[in-house]
């Protein structure tokens, strides 16, 4: 009999994970990518002496990759490392609060009550009402499949129904926040845990205070050799349970044979299989790859609102700042209005929320001795045609000037090198529809049910993984999502 064949469309991280798995599974799979480079978003570059990772930054649950060296049987250890965070990150305010996130919860509620003067035990109590979201959640809708009857047979699932107020679906983030903190500064520190999907908390539902969660009880972390790492080790083990990679590779078209997916067309040539992932977003998946199947398009997913995107730009600086660590937040003086500009408005405003990475701070070699590697980004609204180029002198202005004041230095003097990445670049270079980073955003209480289902459910053979479906964006999410198609997908036997 012969061994039955996969192949799967991109090579982001989730399309990579579910390659891994399905080889583990006993199927032949070749990947296509249409980049030069697998990663996706998770990629890196180097410019003038400064390497940088291009896209996410933020490493947690790390399990989620062990288990792909421990499915394959192999020691994670011999291919990925990584370190604990003592800090996960670092708080700037525009009143001159400063706040550091550590990793110890004692440690953290001594430093967020300390410096807030908030009651200990209201943010003990916030962190037992984050643990609650993620017991009654976790197994049942973020590692299972919800298009599926049998999810919802399931004892565990009709438990977890039976509590579903306990996931406070029902009213914002930051309401839900607000009634637990009188210090605002505590409630902008927990509002931004929205933006982890691309997300707004005075709209998205207070269930995604799930988030503190997962950062403050698993931890954050950072691996040897950055976060590319991640990308290339687990490239390493695909290729060596059989994986084959081709990069340059767009593909043209999912080919569809009695509602049945048997291949695609790329590089002019057909290529067939058993199985098909698309690991593209999916909007262009049905947009570009099933443009000739019009009639199997689910419209109300493909015009549900996108998750926020990202203006990023990449700086070599010419000196090292003690009082910065690897992750940094520059908060804006008015959350809600920076929120504003970016939902309602669809721009960005004068003062947003700057988020600053300096791998170099872990990793030396990253810059060069005595210099750091700036990765400054802030959230921005997805592309619908902004005139993007006077959005980013002005917010280029914006920022440099807010850092500069925060800081007590001129940062414009000390930028040696600079590119930059903007919801255009992210579109064209990653498939994102868009620029969204995240798929669809969360902004209302429905979303985490009304993402994409991993497997078609009008076409046989066809499954879908990454940010864009079930259950989210983020490097762990994604994972998950190459999970659940590796559990959709039978064992060959």
């Amino acid at each position: 009999m012969p061994q039955p064949k996969a192949i799967i469309v991109g090579a982001g991280i989730a399309g990579i994970a579910t390659a891994i798995r399905l080889a583990v599974k006993g199927y032949a799979v070749e990947v296509y990518e249409a980049n030069a480079y697998p990663g996706g978003k998770l990629s890196e570059f180097e410019q003038q002496g400064y390497r940088f990772d291009a896209g996410p930054s933020l490493f947690t649950m790390p399990q989620y990759v062990d288990e792909l060296f421990v499915l394959a049987g192999k020691n994670p250890r011999r291919y990925f490392n990584y370190q604990q965070l003592d800090t996960v990150c670092n708080y700037f305010y525009e009143d001159g609060t400063r706040l550091s996130a550590y990793a110890n919860s004692d440690e953290l509620v001594q430093e967020l009550s300390a410096k807030t003067q908030e009651a200990p035990e209201n943010l003990r109590r916030y962190a037992d009402n984050s643990r609650r979201i993620y017991d009654i959640t976790n197994h049942v809708f973020l590692e299972r499949s919800l298009h599926r009857l049998s999810t919802y047979l399931r004892w565990p699932t009709i438990k977890s129904i039976l509590r579903l107020p306990g996931i406070d679906a029902m009213r914002s983030m930051h309401k839900a926040n607000n009634s637990f903190f009188k210090d605002k500064r505590l409630v902008q520190f927990y509002d931004r845990y929205a933006t982890y999907n691309g997300s707004n908390p005075y709209k998205a539902p207070a269930t995604l205070n799930v988030i503190p969660y997962f950062e403050q009880h698993f931890g954050a972390y950072f691996p040897d050799g950055g976060m590319y790492s991640i990308t290339s080790s687990l490239v390493k083990l695909a290729e060596e349970l059989g994986v084959s990679f081709y990069y340059n590779s767009p593909v043209e078209q999912i080919l569809v044979e009695d509602n049945k997916a048997i291949g695609i067309k790329v590089n002019n040539q057909i290529k067939t299989a058993d199985i098909i992932i698309s690991n593209m977003d999916v909007w262009f998946t049905y947009k570009k790859l099933l443009s000739h199947l019009p009639g199997i398009h689910p419209k109300k997913i493909l015009q549900q609102e996108r998750s926020s995107s990202a203006l990023i730009f990449y700086w070599g600086i010419s000196k090292q700042f003690k009082q910065l660590d690897l992750h940094n937040i520059f908060f804006s003086a008015d959350y809600e209005a920076e929120f504003n500009s970016i939902w309602n408005d669809g721009t960005i405003g004068a003062d947003p929320t700057v988020y600053l990475n300096i791998s170099s701070k872990l990793k030396p070699d990253d810059a060069p001795e005595g210099n750091e590697n700036w990765f400054v980004m802030i959230n921005v609204p997805a592309n619908k045609g902004q005139d993007w180029d006077a959005l980013i002198d002005l917010a280029r202005t914006n920022i440099i000037n807010k850092l500069s004041r925060l800081l007590g230095e001129d940062i414009s003097s000390l930028i040696q090198s600079e590119s930059v990445l903007d919801p255009r670049s992210i579109e064209s270079r990653t498939s994102s529809y868009q620029g969204s980073l995240y798929g669809t955003s969360s902004n209302n209480q429905f979303a985490a049910f009304l993402r994409h289902a991993n497997r078609s459910s009008k076409i046989k053979n066809l499954y879908f993984c990454g940010g864009s479906v079930h259950p989210g964006g983020g490097i762990p999410l994604c994972l998950l999502s190459a999970k659940i198609v590796g559990d959709l997908i039978p064992t060959t036997s």
